[in-house]
């Protein structure tokens, strides 16, 4: 029993007490097979207790009382399998469906971000939604309806064999044939699937970009080209579903074809038999009947099989996920301070050209450190690899003397407060999306951060104030309240370590300046680390990090950089020069 529990949770990607349910369920499924033969066995004894004066043979004994007796038993029965099969399908798949996907979610949860830098986000949402959809059916239809299915053909196949050989192999030699004619065809629909599947996926990520993109879309005048090219897709998508469903119709008409073919040899065998006096009229009749229903359950089963293979390749993508490694660290750490250090550290993407080759520098805590210098240069990067969003491929990061590589990632965020480029904001109201930063804070303590981080000017003009809700994404808010929100749930966090990556690139010289007010007034005992492009967000920082070419060109005060007349100053110089800059 261990030995199929670990068998079945390896094919089919299940917990324990799935694999444990599966069971059941094929037990259930092949009770209820069977149960349906009982009435055909009982219908044979009658007839036989009927035709018993006519074949010179003592009969059964069965009288028509006794007929209907054991009917309304055998129906009670097939009731019983039945309720238990449901109850061991539907409400058992529905658990491990739910199951799967909090596996899945949590394990997305704790590998690293590098993991989804490499995988269409289109591809990771049809895993967790709907290839765990297409298992909570597989569960509760496909899989146990074929595996009971076989199970209780092989019994009753066992038992007519037992009766008669030859009359077996008539009525049985069928199945093989048919379910190797549907596994020879199957490598030919697992590949046109993995093209459907790309091509879907290639249409998803077309009509999300389009519909993010529709105004550079229109502005552009791109409208009729754009839609021509996703309208090409979906009918890609159109023209392999209708080969596949083709092939898959001709294959499954095939073997069913193959079946009934059983039916013929049963006949034609039984016939021959009984000319030649090897067997009497009642075996024949036997037969006969158990011919009419053996082939039900595994022509239904046949018509599923190719949605069990198809639940196949589903799993081996769920698998994938499942075993990508996870970021793992103590969550128990105590830390001297909260000075970030970078010691010779390196780091590329997938393996590929490294971002980071030797950086080193400290970000002192109570101490405003700027990172700046050509886009590429790894700014972002080294910032995000503080707060582990990756891990280096080389070299060590600190936090307060402690490697950040041996702390568990949850725990290390904790201590960081982080305002990206990139808003992301959620379809809540203003005062939950700030809260965000610290879900126990008061309604007060919200509103504080929004008074920081200068939101109250336009806060104060929205219809419903703090409990206005703001669309996907803030799309009732411009760039720049946008960016001041992100602030304020940054502020509102209130962690030691404060990466800001450009995160006053949307805002007027005004709002900038109040943000950067802002912001000093959280300096006090905290590690500000800010990466910025104008020259002017990081005047005023403690201690400038130039990267270049993933290396740490200068680093230094402003006013020390600027004196060295290196690529800081080169760059101050640049952006002072754009500024007078005027329409000819």
């Amino acid at each position: 029993m261990k030995s199929m529990t670990s068998y079945l949770k390896r094919i089919f990607a299940l917990s324990d007490q799935g694999a444990k349910d599966l069971q059941k369920a094929v037990v259930a499924c092949g009770l209820t097979n069977i149960g349906i033969m009982l009435p055909m066995g009982l219908l044979a004894l009658y007839l036989e207790q009927i035709l018993s004066p006519y074949l010179g043979r003592e009969g059964s004994g069965m009288g028509l009382p006794a007929y209907i007796g054991f009917s309304i038993l055998f129906l009670i029965l097939i009731f019983i399998f039945e309720y238990r099969q449901y109850n061991a399908t539907f409400l058992s798949s529905y658990e491990e469906s739910a199951n799967l996907r909090i596996q899945l979610a949590e394990k997305l949860r704790k590998i690293p971000l590098s993991f989804f830098g490499k995988r269409d986000l289109a591809d990771l949402t049809t895993t967790i939604m709907g290839d765990c959809a297409w298992m909570e059916t597989a569960l509760s239809h496909f899989i146990p309806e074929l595996i009971g299915a076989v199970l209780s053909t092989c019994l009753i196949g066992i038992g007519l064999l037992s009766l008669n050989w030859k009359m077996g192999i008539s009525i049985l030699w069928v199945v093989p044939a048919a379910f190797l004619l549907s596994a020879g065809v199957r490598p030919v629909i697992d590949r046109m699937e993995e093209k459907q599947r790309k091509k879907i996926l290639a249409a998803s990520d077309g009509i999300q970009e389009c519909i993010e993109n529709i105004q550079d879309i229109k502005a552009n005048n791109q409208r009729e080209s754009y839609l021509y090219a996703l309208s090409s897709k979906l009918v890609d998508i159109e023209n392999i579903t209708a080969r596949i469903e083709v092939i898959n119709g001709m294959l499954v008409t095939a073997s069913q074809m193959i079946l009934k073919i059983g039916m013929a040899s049963t006949v034609l065998c039984g016939a021959v038999l009984l000319s030649q006096n090897k067997i009497d009229f009642m075996v024949f009749l036997i037969f006969m009947i158990a011919a009419t229903r053996i082939y039900g359950p595994l022509s239904g089963c046949l018509m599923n099989l190719s949605a069990v293979f198809s639940t196949v390749l589903r799993v081996e993508r769920m698998k994938n996920i499942e075993e990508q490694p996870i970021q793992k660290g103590e969550e128990q750490v105590t830390y001297d301070g909260y000075d970030v250090e970078f010691s010779h550290v390196g780091f590329s993407y997938d393996h590929g050209e490294p971002v980071l080759k030797d950086v080193s520098f400290v970000a002192k805590q109570g101490k405003v450190t700027a990172l700046v210098g050509p886009s590429g240069g790894g700014k972002s990067t080294a910032a995000k690899l503080a707060a582990r969003f990756w891990d280096g491929d080389k070299g060590r990061i600190t936090i307060g003397g402690v490697d950040v590589s041996k702390v568990d990632p949850e725990r290390l965020l904790e201590n960081f407060a982080v305002v990206f480029q990139d808003v992301v904001l959620f379809n809540n109201t203003i005062m939950e999306n700030i809260r965000l930063g610290r879900k126990d804070a008061t309604d007060q303590e919200v509103m504080e951060a929004a008074k920081a981080a200068r939101c109250m000017d336009f806060i104060n003009r929205l219809p419903d104030g703090f409990q206005t809700r703001i669309g996907e994404n803030g799309s009732v808010l411009s760039g720049g309240e946008r960016q001041r929100l992100s602030i304020a749930r940054a502020l509102l966090k209130d962690a030691p370590v404060i990466l800001l990556d450009e995160a006053t690139a949307s805002l007027d010289v005004e709002n900038e300046s109040m943000v950067q007010a802002a912001i000093s007034s959280l300096v006090k005992n905290k590690t500000v680390l800010i990466i910025a492009h104008r020259m002017r967000t990081v005047a005023k920082a403690d201690w400038i990090v130039v990267l270049k070419d993933g290396l740490v060109a200068e680093q230094g005060s402003p006013s020390a950089l600027y004196e060295n007349d290196g690529i800081y100053r080169h760059m101050v110089e640049l952006q002072n020069q754009s500024q007078n800059w005027t329409l000819p």
